[in-house]
């Protein structure tokens, strides 16, 4: 132990059998947990061969149940984008009553299981429901439908990008916006010019995390989806579908996929954090805020 903590009662960990013990606990948790898991989806969508499992991906059924995903993420995403963004914006630029309630509404859809807001949807746009008579009469079907997965998937996904960017533009305070503002540029101008190339990477980051969920939801679109194949079927429910229909080769085919999407998000992950984004990098992304009015008139008069 070296001499600058000499006297100093011994740490949590400071054994070298306790760190050994503790890293081999957690590397076999990786192992049995996350690898293993992955493993098996590969070997087993390859083990009958790669003709299989072309014909597997290539069928209508998995075809459309990958379009509609895709299709719902396209949809979704953005609008959780610009919700995001919007709400942080709000939250940490301006002082207004029920700011506290906005933040804590903002991570509901953490605290909720996606099964139950599934079924607040059916309550709520379902025939029996809050608007169930006024969309009928006006022949608009939400549930059993792409809006119901579109708004049941936003829902899930509502927090992710919200929730990457507050903390960082709490962090950053308001003098660039300031600055800038008193410089003469608009809100428009002050947010593309100073704000978004500030959060940019924060944002991609958020919004690689929102289209993996997206992609992936299960519980709550199960539910307003109405399970039909063919037809609402997005690639998770699918791959249930074909797993109860002994369909082994179709079920890990099409689960391939969604394992793909997970590593390209890791990936992706990895990469946006070493640009700054993520909550492990925002503090040294902070560097310099004395700085602040002069690169807001730069960016201003530029």
């Amino acid at each position: 132990m070296s001499a600058s903590v000499k006297g100093r009662p011994p740490r949590v960990g400071d054994a070298p059998g306790f760190r050994r013990a503790l890293i081999g606990v957690v590397l076999t948790l990786v192992a049995i947990v996350i690898i293993a898991p992955l493993a098996v989806i590969g070997y087993q969508a390859f083990s009958q061969g790669l003709q299989v499992y072309a014909a597997a991906i290539a069928h209508p059924d998995t075809l459309h149940a990958i379009g509609l995903t895709v299709v719902t993420a396209l949809i979704a995403v953005p609008i959780n984008t610009a919700f995001g963004v919007a709400a942080a914006w709000a939250i940490t630029k301006f002082d207004f009553w029920g700011r506290r309630f906005l933040l804590v509404v903002i991570e509901i859809p953490f605290s909720i299981s996606p099964i139950v807001a599934g079924v607040a949807y059916l309550f709520v746009y379902g025939l029996q429901g809050l608007f169930g008579p006024a969309l009928e009469s006006a022949d608009i079907k939400i549930l059993f439908a792409l809006p119901g997965i579109v708004l049941a998937s936003m829902f899930v996904t509502a927090p992710f990008v919200a929730r990457e960017l507050i903390p960082l533009m709490q962090a950053q305070g308001r003098d660039l916006e300031e600055a800038a503002t008193s410089l003469g540029a608009s809100g428009w101008r002050t947010f593309f010019s100073v704000t978004l190339p500030n959060i940019r990477w924060a944002l991609l980051y958020g919004v690689v995390l929102c289209n993996a969920r997206v992609m992936g939801e299960f519980g709550a679109v199960s539910v307003v989806s109405g399970n039909i194949r063919g037809q609402t079927n997005t690639l998770p429910l699918h791959i249930e579908l074909l797993y109860h229909d002994y369909q082994t080769a179709g079920a890990f085919a099409a689960a391939s996929i969604l394992a793909l999407l997970a590593v390209v998000t890791l990936v992706a992950k990895v990469l946006l954090e070493r640009q700054g984004a993520g909550r492990a990098r925002r503090g040294p992304a902070l560097a310099a805020p004395a700085a602040a009015p002069k690169t807001a008139s730069a960016e201003v008069s530029s």
